[in-house]
C-alpha cells in the first residue's frame, strides 16, 4: 500500500493530505498542536534547498547562455510583466472591496484587542542599493534572495567571459546541480506529511468558528484571487504566451498546492522551479532566474490584498475615500508588495504602512490577526502562481521553452528529482 502511494502524482498526494489534515484538526482541536513539529520540519527543509537551489540553479542557467545579452533580454521582460502585474492586482482587490463591500453587517466591535505588528517602510531605492551585497557570504547565509541573485549573475557572466580557463568550475557546477536537484526530490517526497500536520495544526488551533466574524473578507479575497488566477492571468497564458491554459494550470499543480498549504513562496520556490523545468519545459536558466526574483519582488496575492484590507478598513471606521486616496493605495500597495518577504504572514507588518498612506488607522490590522494564515494560504497560491505564469510567458517569448514538454510528448528535464 505504501509503494501504491508513492507511485501516485505529487499533487494527488499533497490534495489528499490537505483533505485529511481538515479532518484531523477538527477531530483532535488543540491537541492537533503535537502534529505542528512535523509540518515545521517540512518547511525547514524546503527552506534548507531555497539558497543553494537557487545559487547553483541560476549560475548554471546563466553559463548556458550563449551570451549576456540574452539574459538583459529575460531580464527586462520580467520585471516588465512584474511591474504591470502589481498594480493591476491591487486595483483588483479594491474592486472587490468596492463592490461586494466585505465588512458590511460583519461585527468588529472588540476585534482591536492588541495591537497591530509595527509598521515597515519599503524603499525602492533601499531595495534597489541592498541587491549589492557589502559581504556576499553573509547573503548567502541570511538568504538574501536578491542578493544571491546579483552574486550568480556576476559571477557566471564573468565565467562567460573567461572561456575555457572556467571549465573546471563548470565541471563542479554540473555536479553540484545534480546533487542538489536528487535532494530537492528526496525533500519534495515528504510534503504529504508536513502538509497534513500544517493543516490539521491550523483548523485544530483556530476552528472553524474564527473564520465566521470575518467571512465576508475571507470568501471576498478568494473570490478576488480566483478571479485575478483565472481571468486576468488567463488572458496572460493565452495572449501574451500563446499557450494551452489547461496544461499550464495541470503543470503547476504541485507548487500551487504546497504555497496553499505552506503559505510560504520562498519555501515553495523549488517545487515551484520543479514544476516549470519538469512539467512546463521552461529551461533551467529562465526558469530560475524568473521564479527566482518573483519569489522576492512580485507578490500578486499580497497586493490584491494591500487594496482590499484598505477599503475593508475604511467600511469598517466609515471613512469615505477619494481618488488621492486610491491612488495612494495603488501606489503603496504595490511598494509593499514588491517589499513584502515570501514568509507566512509578511504582509502584516506592511499593511500599516498601505491604511497610513490613505489616512486610515494602523490599529485595524489586529482585526486580521486571528484569521490571517486562512488570508494567507490563498494570497501565497496566486503569488507562486504569478510566477509560474511570467517564467512560462518570458521562456516563450525568450524561445527559452520546449513545447513538447509543455505538451506532455517528452519527459522534462528534472528527472533526477522525479526518480530520487
Amino acid at each position: 500500500m505504501l509503494k501504491s502511494w508513492f507511485l501516485q502524482p505529487l499533487w494527488f498526494r499533497v490534495l489528499t493530505a490537505m483533505v485529511a489534515g481538515i479532518i484531523a484538526g477538527l477531530l483532535l482541536g488543540p491537541q492537533a498542536d503535537a502534529l505542528k513539529p512535523i509540518g515545521d520540519l517540512f518547511i525547514r527543509g524546503i527552506k534548507m534547498l531555497v539558497v543553494p537551489l537557487v545559487f547553483i540553479s541560476l549560475l548554471s542557467g546563466v553559463i548556458s547562455m550563449p551570451n549576456p545579452a540574452s539574459l538583459g533580454r529575460i531580464g527586462v521582460k520580467t520585471m516588465a510583466l512584474y511591474l504591470v502585474m502589481a498594480p493591476i492586482a491591487v486595483a483588483i482587490g479594491i474592486g472587490f472591496a468596492v463592490a461586494f463591500t466585505p465588512v458590511a453587517g460583519t461585527p468588529v466591535d472588540g476585534l482591536l484587542e492588541g495591537g497591530p505588528p509595527d509598521a515597515k517602510s519599503v524603499s525602492i531605492l533601499k531595495l534597489i542599493t541592498e541587491i549589492v551585497p557589502t559581504n556576499p557570504i553573509a547573503a548567502l547565509a541570511q538568504g538574501d534572495i536578491l542578493a544571491i541573485i546579483f552574486i550568480a549573475l556576476l559571477i557566471g557572466i564573468a565565467m562567460i567571459r573567461v572561456g575555457d580557463d572556467a571549465q573546471p568550475l563548470r565541471a563542479f557546477l554540473g555536479s553540484a546541480n545534480a546533487v542538489i536537484v536528487r535532494i530537492t526530490g528526496w525533500v519534495l517526497e515528504t510534503a504529504p506529511f508536513g502538509v497534513f500536520a500544517l493543516i490539521a495544526w491550523v483548523v485544530g488551533a483556530q476552528g472553524l468558528a474564527v473564520l465566521v466574524p470575518l467571512l465576508k473578507l475571507i470568501v471576498c479575497l478568494y473570490a478576488a484571487c480566483l478571479f485575478h488566477l483565472f481571468v486576468i492571468s488567463v488572458l496572460l497564458v493565452i495572449g501574451v504566451g500563446r499557450l494551452n491554459v489547461w496544461r499550464f494550470y495541470r503543470g503547476i499543480l504541485d507548487a500551487m498546492l504546497v504555497a496553499f498549504s505552506t503559505s510560504t513562496s520562498s519555501g515553495t520556490l523549488p517545487v515551484t522551479l520543479r514544476c516549470l523545468e519538469k512539467n512546463l519545459g521552461v529551461s533551467r536558466s529562465t526558469s530560475t532566474f524568473v521564479a527566482s526574483l518573483g519569489a522576492t519582488v512580485n507578490m500578486d496575492g499580497t497586493a490584491i490584498y494591500m487594496g482590499m484590507f484598505a477599503l475593508f478598513t475604511a467600511q469598517a471606521f466609515g471613512v469615505e475615500l477619494g481618488f488621492a486616496q486610491y491612488a495612494a493605495i495603488v501606489f503603496t500597495g504595490t511598494l509593499a508588495s514588491i517589499g513584502a518577504a515570501g514568509i507566512p504572514s509578511a504582509s502584516l507588518v506592511l499593511l500599516p504602512m498601505v491604511l497610513g498612506s490613505a489616512g486610515l488607522p494602523a490599529e485595524a490590522v489586529a482585526l486580521v490577526v486571528g484569521v490571517d494564515r486562512v488570508l494567507d494560504m490563498m494570497r501565497t497560491m496566486t503569488n507562486v502562481t504569478g510566477d509560474a505564469i511570467v517564467a512560462a510567458v518570458v521562456g516563450k517569448l525568450e524561445g527559452t521553452f520546449d513545447q513538447d514538454v509543455f505538451d506532455g510528448t517528452r519527459a522534462g528535464t528534472d528527472s533526477a528529482a522525479e526518480n530520487a
